[in-house]
């Protein structure tokens, strides 16, 4: 079977996959304003879609668009630097905490960063990499070391269905108060439950259950925690 054809794009997205970064940051801010294509809505929900949809690459390149202007204010941290990348993740997230945004260390690499929903206080240490094909669930004080990397998309298993180009992709949640070492790798569909902690270097594979600690390849249970009387009453 034949790999997917790119479709011919539409007016209202595909534009901004072309011209300079000063057309491509104009041209940004219109986009924003209209309505998600089919295509994002199909990837979203996990059915099978096509990659090369022209409407859907062009939501990659407005990703791409921002994460360049993000990952360049590496420039020590100031009131200023720090309010200026607070508005890029205000446009480039699906959904954070505006009373406590998120501190992400750049450079940060994402999909689309539509489909991340972030808690409050979610601190992402440097090269973090979030493939947020579904998405990507994190909850209050979420804290992730230096290259971990979450992946929602997925291939079919079958050669010849994978060589005609369609994916898809299975969602990720990560609770509360949870402590995900440098290295780890978080596959599509698992969910970490609530102050779990995964050790570094670890390949998630498998759904993490609350207040435990789990390390390896694949990562196992090492051992569970104590909950505080107060976190028991909350719970």
């Amino acid at each position: 079977m034949q790999q997917q054809q790119q479709q011919q794009p539409n007016d209202s997205y595909a534009a901004a996959a072309g011209g300079t970064d000063l057309q491509q940051q104009e041209l940004l801010l219109q986009q924003e304003q209209l309505p998600l294509p089919p295509e994002f809505h199909k990837m979203s929900s996990g059915a099978r879609y096509n990659p090369l949809d022209a409407d859907l690459r062009a939501l990659f390149v407005r990703c791409r668009t921002l994460l360049r202007v993000y990952n360049a204010s590496i420039a020590p941290d100031t009131p200023s630097t720090l309010a200026d990348r607070t508005q890029v993740l205000a446009r480039l997230l699906g959904e954070h905490a505006a009373e406590a945004p998120p501190y992400i260390e750049p450079p940060f690499y994402c999909d689309y960063g539509r489909n991340i929903r972030l808690g409050k206080g979610v601190y992402f240490n440097f090269n973090c990499v979030v493939l947020d094909i579904c998405p990507v669930t994190i909850g209050d004080r979420t804290l992730f070391g230096p290259n971990v990397q979450i992946y929602t998309a997925c291939h079919p298993l079958d050669p010849v269905e994978r060589a005609t180009g369609v994916e898809f992709g299975k969602p990720v949640s990560i609770g509360r108060d949870v402590w995900v070492g440098g290295n780890v790798t978080i596959c599509p569909g698992v969910a970490i439950g609530d102050a779990a902690v995964v050790g570094a270097g670890s390949v998630v594979t498998k759904n993490v259950e609350p207040y435990t600690v789990v390390a390896g390849n694949p990562a196992r249970l090492i051992r569970r925690l104590e909950r505080k009387a107060e976190e028991k009453e909350a719970s």
